[in-house]
């Protein structure tokens, strides 16, 4: 909110798996301050796309609590930007995302 406040744009990547605690960060940020992006991926996805090899270790059950594997994850209901990690590759991602901000007159 600090920086939103300065005129700065700030992306974060959390791990939110609870909608209500991303419909908090929406309220403290107010009505077009926040823009949530679902990338939507699946297991496969997302375990190609991990370097630290976490998703594996999950599986495996050597992690506890893991968000999409043994912890749920709440997908988001009307998310400004929706990105299919299956169906795009990173730099497409990233260009929706771009996009996307030109298109609000953000950037």
């Amino acid at each position: 909110n600090l920086f939103a406040d300065a005129g700065l744009i700030t992306s974060t990547a959390f791990i939110s798996p609870y909608r209500k605690d991303r419909d908090f960060a929406r309220q403290l940020l107010g009505d077009g301050r926040f823009i949530e992006v679902f990338v939507k991926a699946s297991i496969n996805i997302c375990k190609q796309r991990d370097p630290k090899g976490l998703y594996q270790k999950a599986i495996n059950g050597e992690i506890k609590e893991f968000t999409g594997i043994s912890a749920p994850y709440e997908e988001p209901l009307q998310p400004e930007i929706i990105l299919d990690a299956d169906t795009m590759t990173i730099e497409e991602e990233v260009q929706a995302v771009i996009e996307f901000l030109k298109n609000k007159k953000i950037i």
